[in-house]
């Protein structure tokens, strides 16, 4: 009889549910503590950098290279990150409190705050265009025609997010975008690289530092000036980027500027002779420049995230 009802109960155990006891409280708060501490040790390598691109389908991966102790718990740990599809925290902030409690066990809040997406969104392109027969009469025409309406949709929309947090206007706008230009070109010319940090995203500081660096292995100093007015400044593109979908006024916009200018150049050598440019010729100059700024940020301000070559 024994040995019968043991059978039965071990035919029976396969099909019954896997069931995870849950973990107490307290020390959950410790295992979630370990899950951050583990994924900065991982990443301080990419600290300049930030954190890796982590987006909702992250779970397994998580789970398998950190071995906790369920799947259950790796995904309860996903609750402390900002999650944003193929984007990258550029800059992070963490700040820990420690309570004791009555048990002993010790209390630790992580706050992760995104300075910059790290990427320019929906890169500007120009669209060829096509003739009116075409656009009205062919379903290639038709199907162009909604990609421009949808493009100019988003254009309205950025740009109204912008004016009801920040109160833009154009003409403002243009002038701050001016002057940052004239600003990032002049250092750049100087070379002072951390004078640049301010002015600039964190990627885009990285990329105008190693162009500084091949510059200086071939001129010594370079002249540069700005003759102005600006010949035109038109907008091409307006996005913007939303971190939560609950909260429309947690993003980032990025516009995306021509600037058409007359400039003077000339590079140096080590011994002072010209070896590029003449500072005496005006030089029309087209550039196309995406400017970001946060919506929710206190104190936000305009920066240069990207450089568009066509």
């Amino acid at each position: 009889m024994a040995l019968a009802r043991l059978g039965q109960s071990l035919a029976r155990l396969p099909q019954r549910p896997l069931y995870l006891p849950p973990t107490p409280p307290l020390l959950l708060k410790d295992y979630h503590a370990s899950v951050v501490r583990s994924l900065a040790e991982t990443h301080t390598g990419a600290c300049l950098r930030g954190f890796a691109s982590l987006t909702y389908n992250a779970s397994s991966m998580i789970g398998h290279k950190l071995g906790g102790p369920s799947p259950v718990h790796i995904v309860k740990a996903l609750d402390l990150f900002v999650h944003l599809d193929h984007t990258r925290l550029m800059s992070t902030a963490a700040a820990s409190q420690q309570n004791l409690p009555s048990a002993g066990a010790r209390k630790v809040s992580r706050k992760i705050v995104m300075m910059s997406p790290g990427f320019v969104y929906e890169p500007y392109s120009p669209r060829e265009r096509i003739p009116f027969w075409k656009r009205w009469f062919t379903l290639s025409g038709w199907r162009r025609t909604k990609e421009d309406v949808i493009l100019e949709m988003k254009n309205a929309y950025a740009v109204s997010r912008l004016r009801k947090k920040t109160g833009y206007t154009k003409k403002q706008f243009y002038d701050q975008a001016l002057n940052i230009y004239k600003e990032v070109n002049t250092l750049m010319a100087h070379g002072d690289a951390p004078a640049l940090r301010k002015i600039l995203t964190e990627r885009m500081h990285s990329t105008i530092k190693n162009e500084l660096k091949r510059r200086q292995s071939k001129w010594s100093s370079v002249h540069w000036e700005l003759v102005e007015p600006a010949v035109s400044i038109r907008t091409l593109r307006a996005r913007m980027i939303g971190l939560d979908k609950k909260d429309l006024d947690k993003g980032f916009v990025q516009l995306t500027l021509e600037f058409v200018t007359k400039q003077k150049f000339e590079a140096y050598n080590s011994k002072g002779e010209v070896v590029s440019g003449d500072k005496s010729k005006e030089v029309l100059v087209k550039d196309i420049w995406v400017f970001e700024r946060s919506l929710f940020h206190p104190g936000a301000y305009w920066r240069v995230c990207g450089r568009i070559t066509l």
